[in-house]
């Protein structure tokens, strides 16, 4: 069934280039994934309907801004990739520089079929894996991990703690929440984590995450709880 889907805020978007200026080449990219985005939407639940007419600061940028945490980074892994943000926002902005590489693994077959076709659509130097972010194993070492809404710290520490090991960095992007999370991720984690002000959220924080060891074993380590 198609459903009407409302159109985006053109001065939300123009408040999210404001917050995370891109080149002509990449706001290309982005324009027209959004209006693949929203083609599907009309069928698809790809994003929460209500965050429509500010996508471009709530999803965009809040993506965006992750880049200027690691600046150099080339090969990029985005857990939970839903409907590709960050992992597609990184993609379209970094696919003129060579050598990128950036893996989205998400769950969802219609999610993933999605992320797949815009992919291949624009050109992106982007790779979907169809599985789920606790069984998924990388033949590659990412340099940046990021998460975004998969999961509390507690938990999601448990899918990036192996991938810290190789010296990548974890990006968690958190709102207001994220003080009490920490808190009960450290009753299970040792972390080291710095806290970052989100440009698009005022009490938004992202977690930059060095390091990660269990304070005791773990019966599952991907739970996050004690055994």
């Amino acid at each position: 069934m198609t459903e009407t889907v409302t159109a985006p805020d053109l001065a939300d978007r123009d408040r999210a280039l404001a917050l995370t200026p891109v080149s002509r080449e990449t706001l290309a990219r982005l324009d027209r994934f959004i209006a693949l985005l929203l083609e599907t939407q009309s069928h698809t639940n790809l994003i929460g309907a209500g965050t429509i007419p500010e996508l471009w600061t709530r999803h965009v940028a809040d993506s965006l801004q992750l880049l200027d945490l690691a600046p150099d980074a080339k090969v990029w892994l985005d857990l939970g990739s839903g409907a590709g943000f960050p992992g597609l926002v990184i993609a379209c902005a970094l696919a003129d520089r060579p050598a990128t590489a950036v893996h989205l693994v998400e769950s969802t077959g219609k999610k993933s079929a999605f992320l797949r076709g815009v992919a291949e659509t624009l050109a992106l130097p982007a790779t979907v894996h169809h599985t789920r972010a606790e069984r998924f194993s990388p033949g590659f070492k990412p340099e940046v991990i990021t998460a975004r809404a998969v999961a509390p710290l507690a938990k999601l520490f448990g899918y990036v703690a192996p991938l810290l090991k190789s010296g990548a960095k974890a990006l968690l992007p958190k709102g207001q929440d994220v003080e009490a999370e920490l808190t009960e991720a450290a009753k299970y984690w040792k972390i080291e984590a710095d806290l970052v002000a989100s440009r698009t959220n005022p009490a938004g924080r992202i977690v930059v995450v060095r390091a990660l060891a269990p304070r005791q074993p773990v019966t599952d380590r991907h739970s996050g709880k004690r055994p």
